[in-house]
């Protein structure tokens, strides 16, 4: 593999993307984000120009998708990406593994680093329970979420879907909207956006909005209509019903009243307003049909980026153990 430099800072090999994990967005610089973007923009275009998307370059090693809590979306777009890399893909899913018989998180990680897999994607209820596998493991580990602490590859499959829409972030006004407390989507999607220089608005019920939300450098509102004026990108959150403890919400149809995202809603946007969900949606609730079906809708794109992105991920943390010049 020939080494070269990356677009956005001319850095070549390991100083690109220094680090051995992928658990958040935290701890990722700018241009570490925009390396990461500028590497699934190749497979992007791969997955679209090549009818047998196959690349081969993660062929013999072992890729474990070790998912504590249910997924539909993230554990097949990353069993899709390592498939396409050639990575040999083992998924283990929380109801059939040694977690339900009383076996510690510490212990479940060292069982499956004895298995000497070369990457490991976790997801888990826990925030940060994938830093503790993560600290155990002598594999690089992806966090495909962890309660509500981050879902880094979510954020960088929607920064992608919007640059290449939007072209640059600078100055992009992006309205985040549903169930923010709950959301790791939200959390690893304000720290991403605001990185690469979005002006980011966050909107939910008052009993739905973090505490001292401004840290992250975000303008919160309560009031839809009002976050969404002049918005470039309006982003629908689902309300986390299986995550709450209480009565957070009156009802859902209240929830939609004051903020569904309707065509009405909508209007106050701009024109070009890029509409956005991460999955999976409830329909009638968060976001109408017309809106998630609409001309303005990137909701399809979003889950053919995020397979792009995850192939990047897959690729760039296991280039040091595949002995690629400039990342040893």
């Amino acid at each position: 593999m020939t080494v070269s430099p990356s677009p956005s800072t001319g850095l070549v090999g390991r100083a690109s993307f220094p680090h051995r994990h992928l658990l958040g967005i935290a701890s990722l610089a700018p241009h570490e984000i925009r390396f990461l973007l500028d590497e699934a923009e190749h497979w992007a275009a791969l997955n679209r120009a090549d009818t047998r998307k196959h690349d081969g370059r993660l062929a013999g090693l072992t890729q474990m998708n070790a998912f504590f809590e249910a997924s539909t979306r993230t554990l097949l777009s990353f069993e899709v990406a390592g498939k396409r890399l050639g990575a040999d893909v083992v998924n283990m899913h929380a109801a059939q593994s040694s977690v339900k018989k009383g076996e510690t998180l510490i212990d479940t990680a060292v069982t499956l680093n004895s298995m000497r897999a070369g990457v490991m994607v976790i997801r888990h209820m826990s925030s940060g329970a994938v830093q503790l596998i993560a600290d155990k493991v002598d594999c690089p580990v992806l966090n495909a979420g962890d309660g509500r602490h981050e879902h880094p590859t979510q954020a960088l499959l929607d920064a992608l879907t919007i640059r290449r829409h939007k072209g640059s972030f600078e100055g992009l006004i992006v309205t985040i909207c549903g169930d923010i407390l709950h959301s790791r989507v939200a959390r690893s999607n304000m720290l991403c956006l605001t990185a690469l220089g979005a002006q980011v608005r966050i909107c939910a019920p008052p009993t739905l909005m973090p505490p001292a939300i401004e840290r992250y450098r975000v303008t919160p509102f309560t009031d839809f209509d009002a976050a969404l004026e002049g918005a470039d990108v309006a982003m629908a959150l689902r309300v986390q019903n299986e995550r709450m403890d209480g009565g957070f919400i009156p009802s859902s149809r209240e929830f939609h009243m004051l903020y569904g995202l309707t065509p009405e809603r909508l209007k106050r946007a701009k024109p070009d307003v890029l509409v956005m969900h991460p999955g999976p949606m409830n329909r009638g609730v968060e976001i109408t049909s017309g809106v998630a079906d609409g001309a303005h809708s990137a909701i399809t794109e979003q889950v053919e980026m995020g397979v792009a992105v995850r192939m990047a991920c897959l690729d760039v943390l296991t280039r040091s153990a595949r002995g690629v010049p400039g990342w040893a």
